[in-house]
C-alpha cells in the first residue's frame, strides 16, 4: 500500500474577513473529494488571506498516487481566484 499527502499553501484572492475566506476554501476542498481524496484545511486557519490545504489518498500502486495528486495540484493551481505559493508532497509506501 502507498500513501501520497500534498500539501498546499494558497494565498486567496479579495478576502477580507474568515468568513469569506471559509466561503472560498469549502468549494475548493469539495471540489478535490472528487477526485477521491480526503481533503481538509490544515494550517493558517487564523490568516485571512492563506491557507494551507491537505490532501491524501491511498492506493496499490505508486503511479496511481502520483497521477491523483498531480491531477489535484493542477486543478488548484489552475484556479484564478487563488495563487498556489508552495507545494509539498511526499509518498509514504512498504518500505517506510
Amino acid at each position: 500500500m502507498y500513501v501520497g499527502a500534498l500539501e498546499l499553501d494558497i494565498l486567496l484572492g479579495d478576502v477580507r474577513s474568515l468568513k469569506e475566506k471559509r466561503a472560498m476554501v469549502k468549494p475548493v476542498l469539495a471540489e478535490l473529494r472528487r477526485y477521491g481524496v480526503s481533503a481538509a484545511e490544515t494550517g493558517e486557519q487564523d490568516r485571512y488571506r492563506r491557507s494551507m490545504l491537505g490532501v491524501t489518498m491511498a492506493s496499490s500502486a505508486v503511479d496511481h498516487v502520483h497521477e491523483v495528486l498531480d491531477t489535484c495540484e493542477r486543478h488548484v493551481a489552475g484556479m484564478p481566484e487563488l495563487q498556489l505559493l508552495a507545494v509539498r508532497r511526499r509518498i509514504f509506501g512498504p518500505e517506510d
